[in-house]
């Protein structure tokens, strides 16, 4: 059975697309339309990397990724950020915040898999 990974983005078709690559490539892909649902997918399902999106109600990526480093069993798990934002600061907010990668949109299916791999190993 291959890696699970959760998909959190409060776009309905990026979420699709997201999941449905991951599928392609033997993943098992969860969803989430925001950071606090996303947290709530992962106190009930065991999830060996995230891909989040930044800009997002009610819990943006950035305050997602620092909740989730905050519980020790999340200290390592790869986080990707997969967003429109190309800012520098940005990326250093994520960085900062525990974010493992980073990658922006639109994504080449390939190289959303590429950066999986190279992460959820």
């Amino acid at each position: 059975m291959g890696k699970t990974i959760l998909a959190v983005d409060d776009s309905k078709t990026m979420r699709e697309m997201v999941v449905f690559t991951l599928k392609q490539a033997g993943y098992n892909a969860l969803e989430a339309e925001d950071g606090k649902a996303g947290l709530g997918v992962m106190a009930a399902n065991q999830v060996h990397g995230i891909i989040t999106d930044l800009n997002m109600p009610n819990m943006n990526g950035i305050e997602f990724i620092k909740a989730l480093r905050a519980d020790p069993k999340f200290k390592f798990l790869p986080i990707l950020m997969l967003t429109t934002e190309s800012d520098d600061t940005k990326k250093q907010e994520g960085r900062a915040a525990g974010a493992t990668g980073w990658i922006v949109k639109p994504f080449s299916p390939e190289k959303l898999i590429e950066v999986v791999k190279k992460v959820c190993y």
